[in-house]
């Protein structure tokens, strides 16, 4: 599946995306449990990556201002208060994971 490509999620209100999209964002700001490598070895996207995605849709703030937005604070803030040191499970699950993201 190309997660790019047209769909009926598409054709959602913009409002009612955003509103999920903002809800999105607070659940993962306050589940910090939630690794981000826990999230990459599960489904293939992480919080990075949906600062990535709004610099994509048009963000205009550089990939430091876009990370702080959706973690909720600076990126050094949140490693050194939240991030745990990633296993080497946790590493081949999120290197598998991510091969499934292609689209050949």
């Amino acid at each position: 599946m190309d997660t790019n490509s047209d769909s009926a999620v598409e054709r959602l209100d913009d409002a009612i995306a955003a509103a999920a999209f903002r809800r999105l964002v607070r659940h993962l700001q306050h589940r910090h449990d939630a690794q981000n490598i826990e999230l990459m070895g599960l489904a293939g996207f992480c919080r990075n990556c949906l600062a990535d995605w709004i610099r994509d849709a048009g963000f205009d703030g550089d990939k430091a201002v876009a990370r702080a937005l959706i973690h909720g604070m600076p990126m050094e803030e949140w490693k050194a208060t939240r991030q745990k040191p990633a296993t080497e499970e946790q590493l081949a699950a999120m290197e598998a994971s991510i091969a499934k993201n292609r689209v050949d």
